[in-house]
């Protein structure tokens, strides 16, 4: 048996139900460095998949708040921290009611791969709580925010983990979160990123992640010498920050943007879609897609009960590159298939982890470019550290500046990524580029800090 199916056993043998993403992501890593394991005995001796795969401590606490209604409210907060052995741990806060411990550690475990993969200073982790701000007042949401940072603000700090947003949390959750550190501690320091510009955050944090996979697309597509983007048919899934900053490069470099969808359904608008209807719906009025149709009849909404079994409406579009930005496992074996009868070249995860096991294997068998998440996703990352950086010197870069950093820092993780496929025989595997190059750094920290 060899050291990857030695290892996939006894994690096995410790699974359970809340861990299923987390084993899941945990499977693809050690499988995909089998060869790394196999011709270097340094990462067994010193046991490293053993300690990588155990988050370095879990903190779990309850949020005890008041409703408008003046009632009290219970929830869970969490948060991961995961790894230090590059820097302070960093990941986003995740206010959604499916958070629970296993989706953070999944999320906090793909977070040291992918924050290694920058080759910034910067550690894994993840947070967050099963609160969910959909359908709450502003005040709530305050008041809600205000209690989880009474007790998470024990934990973080600028050299120590720098939490960001993620689903449901952005810069008004930030905003207060920040403002309740701030009134505790006393202290006006860099130990949250996806600040308001006014008050310590970068230029460029909202679009950053959507904004990076269209770059890192770009680079492989040109590294694998397909076609640009431009003047193509692209799909996206999703309408949270992520899809919807996708979408604006996608616009903005000459792509056609065809679709979008929400958790009620999915948009198919051929003409390409309305950015700023969309923008309005989803950030102005919070409502869901299916008023899209009321203003652009000729579209075509499909309501999620709608889908075919087994696969989502937004995968059966015809396109030549496919954006899944919306949550994990939303992308399965019967959408690959769509995606491959209807002549797709390229499909770039912008969530985290959209693709099934199932999926990426089919897709990967009929030679189409696969961009993973810990890859493709990394530049909002990125420009957090940015944000961390600017913060520690006090100073404020560019719109530009910060730009061309981003465009950089993806070329930089796609070539990486690249090569280091190709240098392990695996040419054209973005897969197990990814995990290799990611996990390699980390281990290698944690070899020289000892044990």
């Amino acid at each position: 048996m060899s050291i990857a199916e030695t290892k996939i056993k006894k994690f096995e043998n410790s699974n359970c139900a809340e861990n299923n993403v987390f084993y899941q992501a945990m499977e693809e890593v050690i499988y995909s460095i089998a060869p790394l394991l196999e011709s270097d005995g340094k990462y067994s001796r010193y046991a490293i998949l053993d300690r990588l795969v155990v988050p370095d401590r879990i903190i779990k606490f309850k949020v005890t708040w008041l409703d408008d209604n003046n009632q009290i409210q219970v929830n869970t907060g969490y948060r991961v921290q995961f790894n230090n052995a590059l820097g302070p741990y960093k990941g986003g806060l995740r206010f959604h009611p499916s958070v629970n411990e296993g989706v953070l550690k999944f999320l906090g475990f793909e977070q040291i791969l992918k924050n290694s993969l920058t080759g910034l200073p910067i550690g894994g982790g993840k947070g967050g709580s099963d609160f969910d701000p959909k359908g709450k007042s502003d005040f709530e949401v305050m008041k809600f925010c205000t209690a989880f940072m009474t007790e998470l603000h024990k934990y973080i700090g600028p050299r120590i983990d720098v939490p960001a947003g993620d689903i449901g949390v952005g810069s008004r959750e930030i905003g207060y979160l920040f403002g309740e550190y701030k009134k505790i501690t006393s202290s006006y320091e860099g130990a949250l990123t996806g600040k308001p510009y006014f008050f310590g955050g970068s230029l460029m944090r909202p679009e950053a992640t959507g904004y990076g996979v269209v770059y890192f697309t770009q680079s492989m597509l040109e590294i694998e010498k397909k076609e640009p983007l431009d003047g193509k048919i692209c799909i996206v899934s999703g309408a949270g920050n992520v899809a919807l900053h996708a979408i604006e490069k996608l616009q903005q470099i000459g792509a056609i943007v065809v679709s979008c969808s929400d958790s009620h359904g999915t948009i198919y608008d051929s003409r390409g879609v309305d950015l700023e209807l969309l923008k309005e719906l989803k950030l102005n009025r919070r409502t869901s897609l299916e008023e899209y149709v009321q203003t652009h009849t000729e579209a075509k909404y499909t309501p999620v009960f709608e889908y075919p079994e087994g696969a989502q409406a937004v995968w059966n579009i015809p396109c030549y590159a496919a954006f899944p930005c919306a949550t994990q496992n939303e992308l399965h074996e019967a959408d690959a298939q769509n995606l491959i009868a209807n002549g797709c070249v390229s499909v770039s995860e912008g969530a985290n982890m959209p693709s099934t096991p199932n999926a990426i294997a089919l897709l990967q068998s009929h030679n189409i470019c696969f961009a993973p998440a810990k890859a493709a996703n990394a530049g909002g990352v990125a420009v957090s550290e940015f944000e961390m950086s600017q913060n520690a010197s006090m100073s404020k870069w560019s719109y530009a500046k910060v730009d061309e950093k981003l465009k950089e820092t993806m070329r930089m993780i796609c070539k990486r990524v690249a090569l280091t496929a190709k240098d392990y025989g695996v040419e054209g595997n973005y897969v197990d580029g990814a995990n290799i190059a990611g996990f390699k750094k980390v281990a290698d920290a944690m070899i020289a800090e000892g044990i």
